[in-house]
């Protein structure tokens, strides 16, 4: 991302277009913090969901297979 904070042809910044700029930063940032935020929830998420795989699989393959017997 490149901000251009100086005219074309010019060498003195206004204010005003200063200000404006590190508005649209500030909300890029905004932007870019949520996305972050969304992304490690869902790391979170899928930690959690292969956690819980493993330790239902743990459980599951020390339970004798009653299903297995029946045939």
């Amino acid at each position: 991302m490149h901000v251009r904070l100086t005219p074309i042809g010019g060498d003195k910044v206004e204010g005003v277009d200063v200000v404006r700029e590190l508005m649209r930063i500030e909300e890029k940032l905004e932007h870019i913090e949520k996305l972050l935020y969304e992304l490690l929830e869902a790391e979170e998420s899928y930690a959690i969901m292969k956690l819980s795989e493993k330790s239902l699989k743990d459980f599951l393959e020390d339970e004798p297979d009653i299903y297995g017997s029946l045939n």
